[in-house]
């Protein structure tokens, strides 16, 4: 079976609409100790994973009608791969440095990479310009300041002695994810869904 046509398939997609909504609720509980503590004014922007998969769970939505929402297209990928990847870099750093994770890290490391591969997956079926684009690099370089400007970065005391390393990581990330938007989501050969 061609992979395409499975990720266009409405059951595929509700079936995947249904995980993200999971793991976003999931994700927000998992800050709710975070949250607790942190100043209103930053809420929106410390829970970074919850609400990359919230994008995405907008970009499902607006595929079952078969349409196109770009900015959320846009936002989407670049928190999936960003927040994706660094959080299983963190977790598997968390195990260096400790020598143990918990199941729920090894939890965390899977549904991780799976974000970061499920926002590149589609992006044959964006529609993202280049004001989007813009738009969403501004929301993540800026959450990048917030994060280590202000520290709102999501906590894990083992790795605290590294901050500014995993800030310097973070930053480029941030960069790398830009440029993974553009290429694969500004191509100018589309997919239109089935």
């Amino acid at each position: 079976m061609n992979i395409q046509y499975l990720l266009t398939r409405k059951n595929f997609l509700f079936l995947l609409l249904l995980i993200n909504i999971v793991g976003t609720v999931y994700g927000y509980y998992w800050y709710g100790y975070q949250l607790k503590e942190t100043p209103s004014i930053f809420l929106p922007f410390v829970p970074d994973s919850p609400t990359a998969s919230l994008f995405f769970v907008f970009v499902l939505i607006a595929f079952l009608f078969k349409k196109n929402w770009p900015l959320f297209e846009a936002l989407a990928i670049m928190t999936l791969f960003k927040y994706g990847i660094w959080a299983v870099v963190m977790n598997i750093l968390t195990l260096i440095v400790t020598g143990y994770l918990p199941w729920q890290g090894y939890m965390l490391i899977a549904s991780h990479l799976g974000m970061a591969i499920e926002g590149i997956l589609y992006s044959s079926y964006y529609r993202i310009k280049l004001k989007h684009l813009f738009i969403a690099a501004i929301w993540t370089l800026h959450n990048e300041m917030i994060d280590y400007i202000f520290f709102m970065y999501p906590r894990y005391g083992a790795l605290d002695h590294y901050i500014p390393q995993i800030g310097y990581f973070t930053f480029w990330l941030s960069i790398l994810s830009i440029w993974l938007t553009y290429y694969f989501g500004m191509k100018k050969q589309r997919r239109t869904l089935l």
